[in-house]
């Protein structure tokens, strides 16, 4: 009987810690894959760099790096890929190819997820600097000039502007535990020197 216990206890504590360990490894898998996904996507943006025309990061993979972002004095350096799909913002942010080329005339806008690559957006403050580097190694700086939480259900982004903007786009709150409400975080951002 006593052993019977025993044996009972071993397959209890092996199922609990089994059931633990599982836990931890959901918990770890989305920062991993978005960070692995980072480094794929450098070496893919280094070919860019050497003229591959959409260098995609992986052999199945539906999107290519278009830019690369830096901000917080380089504690953010992350590639911009093309597109705005949910599986494209599940490896990076995304510019939305509706809106203006990275550094062109216009507003350009790239989404991320607030709980990986754009949580960052959070600490930023009106002065802020964002540069975006494109692929040709232009590197164009912006000024944070808004910071602002819209409902998506009642408002939309300017596309067409006469200055050179930068809009990033997440979730919010930055907090929720549950994905898909319909409050935007908005960083709105002028480009520094717009006679470039």
């Amino acid at each position: 009987m006593r052993q019977r216990l025993s044996s009972g206890r071993f397959w209890l504590m092996a199922c609990l810690l089994g059931i633990g360990f599982w836990q931890l490894g959901q918990g770890a898998y989305i920062p991993a894959k978005a960070w692995l996904a980072q480094e794929l996507m450098l070496k893919a943006w280094h070919r860019a760099g050497e003229g591959v025309a959409q260098a995609v990061p992986w052999p199945w993979a539906d999107t290519w790096p278009v830019a690369r972002m830096l901000a917080r004095g380089g504690e953010v350096d992350m590639i911009v890929l093309s597109g705005g799909s949910g599986r494209t913002l599940a490896f990076g942010p995304g510019h939305l190819n509706a809106s203006a080329a990275p550094g062109a005339p216009g507003n350009s806008v790239i989404a991320g997820h607030r709980d990986t690559h754009f949580r960052f957006l959070k600490d930023l403050a009106l002065g802020d600097t964002i540069a975006i580097e494109t692929v040709d190694g232009v590197l164009h700086e912006y000024a944070v000039v808004d910071l602002d939480v819209v409902d998506s259900r009642r408002s939309s982004l300017l596309l067409d502007s006469d200055d050179t903007l930068l809009s990033l786009i997440t979730c919010y709150p930055f907090d929720a535990q549950e994905a898909g409400g319909p409050l935007r975080y908005v960083v709105t951002a002028r480009k520094k020197n717009q006679s470039e």
